[in-house]
């Protein structure tokens, strides 16, 4: 038994906590400014594991979506699944107990906090298997990735504000951006399985649509600093995280495999640059 709770460990990636981050970063961005600075603590520790959870069930659905094609990709061909170690079923299960807990953690807050958290997990769940027919599941990936943003307003206000969608689209290119450059490590083994991916799309345009969806970004997070009329530690916090997102450009455009990995892996620091100008700003009050 302890030996298959390390293979599951690995199935829903402990030892790669980044996507973890990415997923988290933009979830506190949203309950601090929905609750004017700290939120309250029960909410907070709900979104902290919900989020956990959510991220590591998407992990087991997409190994399991994907264990036909991972065997074929430099980079997963020895994950848990596609290498047989644990099976289809298994990953199934995993992937249904993770959601069931963090179903039950929404279920401690409001209505429209549980009505959200549908659409989310459908989202999530059905995401894998947008690479066999869209031209862009990063976009899929961008909408899975942000809707904890509309949650946490939800949560902490009870309903949703003008400010929580821009919020959302702003993570969504965020999202588009640094999911390219991933799929950009991936590039070649997905043309020769006859995958779908946003790095595909965009050509040899790729380098430069990630660059632009930074840019975007960053733009689109600076009107909402302005907006809310926060001070000097948002604009900070911001301007750390664009010379963040800059430094990524000699790594995208190298297009080299490893370069372009080590810069997706890279943005979690951007969220935090981010988060922690917001919290600053708002502690500060």
């Amino acid at each position: 038994m302890q030996e298959r709770l390390k293979l599951y460990l690995l199935l829903i990636r402990w030892d790669k906590p980044v996507g973890t981050l990415l997923l988290l970063w933009p979830t506190l961005w949203a309950l601090w400014i929905a609750a004017n600075g700290v939120p309250p603590l029960g909410t907070l520790i709900v979104f902290v594991l919900g989020t956990f959870l959510m991220r590591s069930a998407g992990c087991a659905i997409n190994d399991y979506a994907d264990r036909d094609f991972d065997r074929h990709v430099q980079r997963t061909e020895q994950r848990v699944l596609t290498s047989g170690k644990i099976s289809a079923k298994e990953a199934v299960a995993v992937a249904a107990v993770l959601a069931l807990v963090a179903f039950a953690l929404v279920l401690t807050q409001n209505t429209l906090t549980v009505q959200l958290s549908f659409a989310a997990l459908a989202v999530a769940a059905t995401y894998p298997f947008f690479k066999r027919f869209f031209p862009m599941p990063q976009l899929v990936l961008g909408v899975a990735f942000s809707f904890g943003i509309p949650m946490a307003f939800a949560a902490v206000q009870g309903g949703i504000p003008p400010m929580a969608w821009w919020l959302f689209a702003a993570n969504l290119l965020w999202t588009l951006g640094y999911d390219t450059a991933y799929a950009m490590a991936d590039k070649p083994d997905d043309l020769k399985l006859g995958l779908k991916t946003s790095a595909i799309t965009f050509g040899r345009f790729d380098a430069t649509a990630v660059m632009v969806c930074h840019i975007l970004f960053i733009g689109m997070m600076a009107l909402a600093i302005e907006f809310m009329g926060m001070g000097l530690a948002a604009w900070i916090g911001l301007a750390v995280a664009a010379a963040l997102c800059g430094v990524q450009a000699p790594k995208v455009f190298s297009r080299d495999r490893a370069a372009c990995f080590a810069a997706f892996k890279s943005n979690h620091w951007v969220g935090l640059a981010l988060f922690a100008g917001i919290a600053l700003q708002f502690a500060l009050r």
